[in-house]
């Protein structure tokens, strides 16, 4: 329960306390395409551990996260990793890690289905 608390803080901080740090240009790119209010808080969160923490996100949230756009994914990354609360995390790892799991969701989402 107290992992579930936590995520649940650094998600409300993923989505809101990176505004004061975030640069111009990535607030904006935020704003402009709405993207906040684009993938319900379930697959901010699977997105959030996967790429912050250790987790996977499932096909349905990829799904999200590739019709959001990659331009939206990479300036909510660096916003989150300019935040002072996630100073201590590497910001290589991140991004490698971010990239690692924009490409899988990019695959599973263009990969063709299996027929039946």
């Amino acid at each position: 329960m107290a992992s579930l608390n936590v995520s649940s803080v650094l998600v409300v901080l993923f989505l809101t306390c990176g505004v004061v740090m975030a640069t111009k240009e990535d607030d904006q790119v935020i704003k402009e395409n709405n993207c906040e209010s684009k993938m319900g808080l379930p697959c901010v969160l699977e997105a959030f551990t996967s790429i912050f923490n250790t987790g996977s996100i499932s096909n349905k949230c990829c799904g999200e996260l590739v019709v959001l756009g990659k331009v939206y994914h990479s300036a909510l990354v660096k916003r989150t990793l300019e935040n002072p609360l996630f100073k201590d995390l590497n910001p290589a790892t991140i991004i490698a890690k971010s990239i690692q799991t924009w490409n899988n969701c990019l695959a599973l989402i263009d990969s063709p289905s299996p027929s039946t």
